[in-house]
């Protein structure tokens, strides 16, 4: 009965915020339609926060509902073209494309042949079992757009063995071993999710939303290049700080090689299909640096002569040809589809906010208190809004379509201020803020809930992570 109750609350709620939120009077340099426009997409949000309906249906439907209204366009032919314009976004495409590489992955068993063979070679030592659980991760994250995927359905089903092989259980043996290695793959998974373009579903709505707001382009290269300076020595540094921190009481663990051994004697050899996807994902790389960066290139082929997303199109191809997959597979990939249907709504209701004036008025409202500092100054606190207001927020993606394009129209309007770096520093960060709570990211219940990690240790080592993991970003805007 409370369930039924919650629910039908958690549905009125966002039409409560919607009505609120248009009913009050229009501030001081908007129209009304702007101000309704706002108000639809405020309460669009409300109902992603509260989880009203699936995040595909929630957006649909107020993307439905602008249009139908007029609230951009009065004519009812440009209210349609608008409202489907985002389906021939070449960002969220290679979203939905790339996570037909996580079906590769799992289907071949690729991704858990790779996981065990690292375990098995790394895990002698609970430090070394802690860098085999973070490389893990970086082999699989640049062709898993879902660290949902990727850490919760892959990493973590095999992390999760690994503690009772020293009778570490949730609750008081919980810090022989479990703690840290929970705690180690939770914050590894937040780096790599920063590290690639294709390592996080919300990093190219985001930048698609950036280039909008601020003319700001990258190739899937110039955003790996751009982070590694700060990700790859996070990476190095994830298994020690958690050893420090968690203070694992097993300091050596052979128990988990002989395990991870055995485990993969009973995969037996590599399948055609594990050969053949592992050569697709090295093909896919090889594209996305040297296809797509100024100054690099195959040979007999000029700059920049292929996208990210024609990439993703053309390996998703061969591993149709080569059987890897089938197109069953696609069409039945649930969280793809409705990862298309959340994100084109709401980079399209995100950049409708531009279209009726609301975000020229937020800056113009916003900006002044800002002018007093200086450029640099002005940059990390708005770096820092985006950033900590992530407390706020369950989704990443939801935050994202939220409060970036404010922030960079904020920040666009302080003298001195560079837009595309401030637009490229909060790209960097979408990763790195899922560590802050238990409710930040996708994995992050799955980790919670293992029982290995208390409330209160969750809540301390995402302070203490994100903190650390902040600190790097406002330093690594040095060299952006």
């Amino acid at each position: 009965m409370n369930d039924a109750r919650t629910q039908r609350w958690k549905r009125v709620a966002p039409v409560a915020v919607a009505l609120l939120i248009a009913l009050c009077p229009v501030p001081q340099g908007l129209t009304v339609g702007a101000w309704r426009y706002f108000a639809i997409f405020a309460g669009v949000l409300a109902g992603l926060v509260l989880e009203s309906a699936s995040p595909g249906a929630v957006g649909v439907v107020g993307l439905t509902l602008a249009a139908v209204l007029g609230l951009v366009f009065d004519d009812p032919k440009e209210s349609l073209n608008w409202m489907l314009s985002g389906f021939s976004e070449g960002t969220v495409w290679l979203i939905v494309g790339a996570f037909s590489f996580s079906v590769g992955y799992r289907k071949s068993g690729l991704g858990r042949r790779l996981a065990l063979l690292l375990v098995r070679t790394l895990g002698r030592h609970t430090l070394g079992l802690g860098y085999a659980v973070v490389l893990a991760d970086l082999v699989l994250a640049p062709a898993t757009p879902s660290n949902t995927a990727r850490s919760g359905g892959i990493v973590f089903p095999i992390v999760s063995q690994i503690p009772r092989l020293y009778g570490s259980e949730p609750g008081p043996t919980a810090g022989r071993i479990g703690s840290y290695l929970m705690w180690t793959a939770f914050a590894a998974t937040a780096v790599t999710s920063s590290m690639f373009l294709t390592a996080l579903a919300p990093n190219a709505a985001a930048l698609a939303i950036a280039h909008r707001t601020a003319q700001v382009e990258l190739s899937w290269a110039q955003w790996f290049f751009g982070f590694a300076p700060l990700g790859l020595p996070l990476l190095a540094a994830v298994p020690l700080l958690s050893w420090w921190l968690c203070r694992p009481l097993v300091k050596q663990s052979p128990e988990v090689s002989a395990w991870a051994r055995a485990e993969l004697e009973a995969l037996g050899p590599m399948s055609r299909h594990e050969r053949v996807m592992a050569a697709l994902v090295v093909l896919a790389m090889t594209l996305w640096i040297c296809g797509t960066t100024p100054g690099l290139s195959l040979p007999g082929l000029g700059s920049q002569w292929i996208t990210a997303t024609t990439v993703v199109f053309v390996i998703v191809s061969l591993m149709l040809l080569t059987g890897v997959i089938d197109f069953a597979d696609i069409a039945g990939e649930k969280a793809a589809w409705e990862v298309f249907f959340y994100f084109t709504s709401l980079l399209t209701l995100a950049g409708g906010l531009g279209e009726v004036g609301f975000i020229k008025w937020v800056a113009a409202t916003l900006a002044q208190p800002l002018s007093a500092f200086s450029a640099g100054a002005a940059t990390v606190l708005l770096v820092g809004l985006f950033f900590w207001l992530h407390y706020f927020f369950s989704s990443i993606t939801s935050h994202a379509a939220a409060l970036l394009p404010v922030v960079l129209a904020v920040g666009g309007a302080v003298p001195g201020l560079s837009t595309s770096r401030l637009a490229v520093l909060c790209l960097y960060s979408l990763g790195l803020m899922g560590v802050i709570s238990p409710y930040a990211t996708g994995p992050a219940p799955m980790y919670f809930g293992s029982g290995y990690l208390g409330r209160a240790e969750f809540w301390r080592l995402g302070l203490t992570f994100g903190l650390i993991f902040f600190c790097g970003l406002l330093g690594l805007s040095l060299a952006v």
